[in-house]
């Protein structure tokens, strides 16, 4: 597929999806959206990706939402289905069998900012900075930043940053765990390739499924989360990859997983 708003580039087992809409400060637009979706299904079909970074320019991570889209929404059934899109997209990140790294410089905004809270992963170069700004004009955030944000970083704090609408630092970011790690600018990318690496050694049944475990036991009771945490390490005993990772163990041997 040819891609009029994005980049794609693979790097071992890294598939790197780039915002590009350099002339809008890599806003999303309904175009966008579409690709970005695409790029998804395309990256977790192919086994030979590990993991997917979305990232933007070296000094924009997105600006957010393409506010010329808003513009044309002129109706309620309009309204929820360009917001559905929305969701959509995100659900489509958390859903991925593959970890998601948010790789973070420059500003990072409202629609942009709540796309990178679907990735399980966030890394940010020092000057960056994140705002959710839909109080200023008044709306309110629509691609589940109200949402994911508490989930990550607990209610007082996600409702501070939706209050005030102020961008705040990446060491701000960092500090209430809003992003995993801070690293020197224009590094981001290449501190999550790093990751993606790291995991790529990994059984990705494993990853697939505690990914899975992880998401849905937030949404459960403990005991509920329990069992189907229970359920899930039950299934994976049966897999050739759990035999290669217990033999390799005791023969002292790197594994080779092949996700079955």
């Amino acid at each position: 597929m040819t891609y009029q708003t994005l980049e794609i580039e693979r790097d071992g087992p890294a598939a790197v999806i780039r915002l590009n809409r350099p002339e809008r400060r890599n806003a999303i637009n309904l175009q966008a959206l579409g690709e970005l979706m695409a790029a998804l299904h395309a990256a977790d079909a192919d086994e030979t990706v590990r993991g997917v970074i979305l990232t933007g320019s070296p000094t924009v991570f997105s600006a957010g939402a393409d506010l010329n889209d808003a513009l044309e929404i002129d109706s309620a059934a309009a309204r929820v289905a360009y917001f559905g899109k929305w969701h959509r997209l995100c659900e489509a990140l958390e859903q991925l069998t593959k970890p998601t790294i948010a790789a973070i410089e420059g500003y990072c905004m409202t629609a942009g900012f709540e796309l990178s809270l679907a990735c399980d992963l966030r890394v940010a170069g020092r000057s960056a900075s994140f705002a959710i700004t839909s109080s200023r004009i008044g709306t309110v955030a629509g691609a589940g930043g109200t949402q994911r944000l508490p989930r990550i970083v607990g209610r007082a704090n996600a409702l501070e940053i939706l209050f005030a609408a102020e961008p705040f630092s990446a060491e701000h970011a960092h500090r209430i765990g809003l992003i995993n790690r801070q690293v020197d600018d224009g590094t981001a990318i290449a501190e999550a390739k790093r990751m993606i690496d790291l995991y790529a050694t990994r059984a990705p049944l494993s990853l697939a499924l505690v990914k899975r475990a992880v998401y849905r036991g937030l949404e459960m009771d403990l005991s509920s989360g329990l069992e189907l945490e229970t359920f899930l390490v039950t299934t994976v005993y049966g897999t050739e990859d759990k035999k290669e990772g217990i033999s390799a163990f005791l023969q002292k041997r790197s594994p080779q997983f092949k996700g079955r």
